[in-house]
């Protein structure tokens, strides 16, 4: 698999990969293929290694070893 594959993720594709790992959770029989499938144009492995990414990422941020991103509220007209 190429680096590029894994950097290849439309925002569209990210939404539908959300959404998909909350409806075919770890025990859903078939998981990855059922993840790749509402993305579309992924294959299992590729679905399967961004969420490993995914992972790394969040036990990243948890320990703090990533600052949580300063992002500027948009609800008091800042």
């Amino acid at each position: 698999m190429s680096s590029n594959s894994l950097t290849s993720w439309t925002p569209k594709q990210n939404k539908l990969f959300e959404k998909a790992l909350a409806l075919h959770d770890k025990d859903t029989p078939d998981r990855w293929h059922n993840v790749a499938k509402a993305v579309g144009g992924k294959s299992a492995e590729e679905v399967k290694r961004h969420y490993e990414i995914l992972i790394k990422d969040v036990r990243e941020i948890e320990s703090g070893r990533v600052p949580f991103p300063n992002y500027r509220s948009s609800g008091n007209g800042n």
